[in-house]
């Protein structure tokens, strides 16, 4: 099977859409992900969580790479959803950007 089908992609995201909308706990959703995701698959997640949350702080783009490790071209795709004026990621991270430090401990 392969990875792009477009006939089964839409159903299946659907549905796990589906699932991660009758999550209303933050407890649950972190259970919920450390059932269907392996520990590699939950790290990445994170890593790109926390550089898009890095970008929407004021963060450079070769700053966030150097100290984390990341490709220049992953940062900039995080920048480019950051700029759309639609952006749920970015009406996720903007409210919060304000309150927190620059640089983290």
């Amino acid at each position: 099977m392969k990875r792009n089908n477009t006939e089964i992609q839409p159903i299946r995201i659907d549905m796990v859409v589906e699932a991660l909308c009758q999550i209303h706990s933050p407890e649950q959703m972190k259970q919920f992900l450390n059932e269907v995701l392996t520990p590699g698959e939950l790290h990445d997640l994170a890593l790109r969580w926390e550089l898009m949350r890095r970008l929407a702080r004021g963060d450079s783009q070769r700053q966030i790479a150097g100290e984390m490790g990341i490709s220049l071209c992953k940062i900039t795709r995080g920048s480019k959803i950051l700029k759309e004026e639609n952006s749920i990621t970015r009406s996720i991270l903007v409210g919060r950007k304000t309150n927190e430090p620059k640089n983290p401990a």
